[in-house]
């Protein structure tokens, strides 16, 4: 029994899979409130399967990339549950991979997955798809999308990128998901571990936050980090 996580994009959210489908998945939209609905929304993901959280065998969690408070919340959810509850390590899975794994059976051929990265630019990848799967061909990676290739602007596009920079990436896949959906992270996760997807040889990754760039906020040259009685960091 799967928990899969995401906080890569603007959706926040968890499914539940049992190796064979898709029990039971919850989403909420917020930008900036990934920590507060996270736990909210596992919890209904949960009840809503009818399923006890011990019952659990696996847990995985979208890596990104995406910003970096959001996506720094599922990485460590996802370790301190699989911790508290004695199972293995989460599997990290590219939420990318996720998005393009949506299409499988309603798009074929070459697409350009691109979400929101901020500062005015998109995280990017050019995926396969097929009826096997969704396979990875460029990326992940972070660019204005209007100085992306000519060859990748003019490829159908699915995530947010395509409504943000509507003249650069023109070509929307229609109907196609604009955040990372749980219940195709949970499918991709299974058909991965299972061996049962192109990628599976690379697809599963460390439970690590998969960052691009460095953060929008850093440390002045000369600041000396000093730590308070409760154990938290500030700059002095």
């Amino acid at each position: 029994m799967l928990l899969a996580i995401d906080t890569s994009t603007t959706a926040i959210g968890a499914a539940v899979h049992d190796g064979t489908r898709v029990l039971a998945s919850f989403t909420q939209e917020d930008a900036r409130r990934h920590g507060e609905l996270l736990a909210p929304a596992i919890v209904r993901t949960l009840q809503d399967a009818g399923v006890d959280r011990t019952a659990l065998t696996a847990v995985v969690c979208g890596v990104g990339p995406g910003p970096f408070t959001g996506l720094r919340v599922g990485v460590v959810t996802a370790l301190v549950l699989a911790h508290g509850l004695g199972l293995p390590a989460p599997d990290g899975v590219c939420s990318l991979d996720a998005l393009a794994h949506d299409l499988v059976g309603r798009h074929e051929g070459r697409v350009l997955v691109a979400t929101d990265a901020r500062r005015k630019e998109v995280y990017w990848a050019v995926y396969d798809v097929r009826a096997g799967g969704a396979h990875r061909l460029e990326g992940p990676g972070v660019s204005r999308a209007a100085e992306l290739p000519a060859e990748v602007r003019a490829l159908p596009v699915v995530g947010r990128g395509t409504e943000l920079y509507p003249d650069a990436l023109p070509h929307r896949v229609p109907d196609a998901p604009r955040d990372v959906d749980p219940a195709a992270l949970a499918d991709l996760a299974v058909a991965l571990r299972g061996g049962r997807h192109p990628d599976s040889d690379t697809g599963l990754l460390d439970p690590e936050p998969l960052y691009l760039r460095r953060p929008d906020a850093v440390a002045a040259p000369g600041t000396r980090m000093t730590t308070s009685p409760g154990g938290t960091g500030t700059a002095s």
